[in-house]
């Protein structure tokens, strides 16, 4: 197979999976499957080799990510009916106080985003934040940037998501030290954000009716769990991944015996997500146990498609491994220098054309994971930076073709010119800003 006709059905492949998912309106798995398929036809393999490969892939990568996409989602809807992260977004008001209303709610929407995709954590933060600038008198617009970036930043970086879990796990990063310096990356986004919706989303203005105030939405909810509740199980999975990340350092800070074996149970991802699983059910207050089995089929129900988008983008990375990619890839002199900027580069190229955050890491990864080795990247940082930087590309930027650019815009009262300056240009000067902090990183410990 020539190097030229390998690249051609690659990006003929592509292209049609783009074509199929932004104009036919086709769904992501169907799109992915269907493209696996008929690039492994294309590439010369026999049928029965390409549906091998294509099981193989969709079973092997929800075999790795599974568990933890399906307790996630049970944790976020948990804190999402119980009224939890109000109770988040209040505490953290309360604290930095209402002038500060909007580095508040980016706050508000870092932390809620740990365990909440950023389509729901928006829909529940909403409310809230509308009543907020009323009370405090400043723009919708401003208060949408500040917690749309913090929603988003952690959503794309801290590999508690299904589509940076999918990146790390095929590009085989550590995810303890992935989740602590995700957790790290999302700060400077976030930031970010912030200052361009004072700086720049403040010149909008949006109206909209007072239609409710924050203690009726609290009201709405009945008896809230209290503040260190809301806040436990995000806490709780961070510290135990964070104790095993520690365990398995080199100088082994706990030894080699019980406590380490302890540690490396409890700080397994998966085994952390259950128990996070199981203490987001206590936030259910004592009137509303009958409900827990409703909310955990919630849960489940709401990650059941982005876990058959996963698995069809597994079946196509599995197609694109068993093609000699890598061989034709390593003839090509790719500059070292690119490093961590092509997989960004890569990833800015689907958001922008196809919208969907999570196929886009996905495939990202699956085009990225070849060059790791040409672009100096094949190490365990190297690795983690790689996940990153594809983290950071897949949020530019976010306009009409994403879903989360349309619900920041209908649930803060904006029109689509006005979200097209608070959210697409956020989304682009936060990826920007993220990549920036990144390359800077690889140049000193790469």
């Amino acid at each position: 197979m020539s190097t030229t006709y390998l690249f051609i059905i690659i990006i003929l492949a592509v292209a049609v999976m783009i074509f199929a998912i932004t104009k036919l309106k086709a769904h992501a798995f169907l799109a992915l499957l269907l493209v696996s398929l008929a690039l492994g036809l294309a590439a010369g393999f026999k049928p029965e080799e390409v549906v091998a490969m294509a099981e193989k892939g969709f079973g092997n990568i929800l075999g790795s990510v599974g568990i933890i996409v399906l307790t996630g989602g049970i944790i976020g809807t948990m804190l999402q009916k119980t009224g939890a992260a109000l109770v988040i977004a209040n505490t953290i008001l309360d604290a930095v106080g209402a002038k500060s209303s909007a580095t508040a709610m980016a706050i508000a929407g870092y932390i809620t985003g740990v365990p909440l995709f950023c389509n729901s954590g928006y829909v529940v933060l909403a409310p809230v934040a509308k009543a907020i600038s009323i009370k405090s008198k400043i723009s919708m617009a401003v208060i949408a940037s500040a917690l749309s970036a913090g929603l988003f930043t952690t959503h794309c970086f801290v590999p508690l998501h299904p589509g940076t879990l999918a990146v790390a796990n095929s590009l085989q990063a550590n995810f303890g030290l992935l989740l602590g310096i995700g957790l790290l990356i999302s700060i400077p986004g976030t930031i970010a954000g912030i200052i361009y919706g004072n700086k720049i989303s403040s010149k909008l203005h949006v109206d909209f009716k007072k239609d409710t105030d924050k203690e009726d939405i609290i009201k709405n909810y009945g008896k809230l769990p209290g503040r260190l509740h809301s806040f436990s199980p995000i806490i709780l999975i961070i510290i135990f991944v964070a104790l095993k990340t520690t365990a398995d350092l080199e100088a082994a800070p706990f030894g080699t015996g019980t406590i380490k074996w302890i540690f490396d149970l409890i700080g397994n991802p998966n085994i952390a997500l259950i128990v996070g699983m199981f203490l987001s059910m206590t936030l259910v207050s004592r009137e509303n146990k009958n409900k827990i089995s409703t909310y955990i089929a919630e849960g489940i129900s709401s990650s059941v498609g982005m876990l058959a988008i996963i698995g069809a983008g597994g079946s196509f990375g599995a197609v694109l491994q068993a093609l000699p990619l890598a061989d034709k890839i390593s003839a090509i002199s790719l500059n070292p220098a690119f490093g961590i900027v092509l997989p960004f580069i890569i990833a800015v190229f689907f958001k922008t054309v196809m919208g969907a955050t999570t196929v886009v890491q996905i495939i990202a990864a699956t085009i990225t994971l070849p060059m790791l080795s040409s672009l100096g990247l094949d190490s365990n940082m190297g690795r983690i930076l790689a996940t990153l930087a594809i983290a950071a590309g897949s949020m530019v930027v976010s306009h009409a073709n994403d879903a989360y650019f349309w619900i920041v815009t209908e649930f803060s009262g904006m029109n689509t010119k006005q979200a097209y300056t608070a959210q697409t240009g956020m989304t682009l000067v936060v990826g920007l800003v993220s990549i920036i902090i990144l390359y800077i990183i690889s140049l000193i410990i790469l």
